[in-house]
C-alpha cells in the first residue's frame, strides 16, 4: 500500500511539473503572453492535481504525500521570488510585468492554499476540492475572459467585468461539479451528486461576489478562505 503511495506521488509530481514547465516554456518563446500563462497555470494545475489524489490509498499518510507536491512547488516559487534560485522561463510564465518577486504574491498564495487545504479536508469533505476549483477554475479564467472580451465595468470594481464575473460564477460551478461528480462517482462522498447542487452553488455566488471587489493580488487567499467558512454551514 505504502509503495503504490510513492508511486501516485511521483505520477502527481511529474504531471504538476510537466503541466508548469509547458506553459512556463510557451511563455518564454513568446507564443502566449506571461498573463495568460499565468492564468492558464492557474486554472490547470488545481483539476489535475486533485484528481490525481484517486491514485492514493486511504491510509492516513497519503494527504500529507499528496501536499509534498504543492509543497515542493510552493517553496520553488518562493525561492525564484527571492532571487535565491533563477529561472526566467518560470517567471516570464507566472508573473505579468517579469519581476520575479511578483511570484511571492498570487502564485505563492496559491501554492499555500493547497498545502493546507489538502492536509485539513483531502476527501473527507467537499468543502475543500469546492474551495479549490473556485479558486482554480473561477477566479483563473475570470480574469481571462474578463480582459479579452468586451463587457462594461463593475460599478463597484472598474478594472473588472460583468462578462468576467460571470464567467468567474460558471466556471468556478463547473469545475467544482465535475471534479466532485468524479469522487463521487469513485465512491469517496457518501453523498448524491444532485445532493450537491445546492451548496456548490450558493458557493459559486458568494465566491463570485467576493471575487469581484476592488482588491488585488489576495483572491487566491479570500475566495477560497470564503468558500471554506461558508462550506461548513452547508456540507
Amino acid at each position: 500500500m505504502l509503495g503504490n503511495n510513492w508511486l501516485a506521488l511521483v505520477v502527481t509530481f511529474c504531471l504538476a511539473l510537466l503541466w508548469l514547465r509547458f506553459n512556463d516554456y510557451l511563455a518564454h518563446r513568446g507564443w502566449v503572453s506571461s498573463q495568460l500563462s499565468r492564468k492558464i497555470i492557474h486554472a490547470g494545475t488545481g483539476p489535475i492535481f486533485v484528481l490525481c489524489w484517486l491514485l492514493f490509498t486511504d491510509e492516513p499518510s497519503s494527504r500529507w504525500l499528496a501536499a509534498l507536491v504543492p509543497f515542493a512547488i510552493t517553496a520553488q516559487f518562493f525561492l525564484i521570488g527571492i532571487g535565491v534560485i533563477r529561472d526566467q522561463a518560470a517567471v516570464d510564465g507566472m508573473s505579468r510585468s517579469g519581476d520575479p518577486r511578483e511570484i511571492l504574491k498570487g502564485p505563492l498564495y496559491y501554492g499555500i492554499v493547497f498545502v493546507i487545504l489538502t492536509i485539513v479536508y483531502w476527501y473527507d469533505s467537499p468543502i475543500g476540492i469546492t474551495a479549490l476549483m473556485m479558486m482554480c477554475g473561477g477566479d483563473g479564467l475570470a480574469d481571462v475572459i474578463g480582459k479579452r472580451l468586451p463587457s462594461q465595468p463593475i460599478p463597484w470594481s472598474p478594472r473588472k467585468t460583468w462578462l468576467g464575473t460571470a464567467a468567474m460564477f460558471t466556471a468556478g460551478w463547473l469545475f467544482s461539479m465535475l471534479i466532485l461528480a468524479v469522487f463521487v462517482l469513485a465512491g469517496k462522498f457518501s453523498t448524491t451528486i444532485s445532493s450537491l447542487f445546492f451548496p456548490v452553488t450558493l458557493l459559486a455566488l458568494i465566491a463570485t461576489l467576493v471575487e469581484s471587489l476592488p482588491m488585488r493580488d489576495i483572491d487566491n487567499l479570500t475566495v477560497p478562505l470564503v468558500c471554506v467558512v461558508v462550506g461548513h454551514l452547508f456540507f
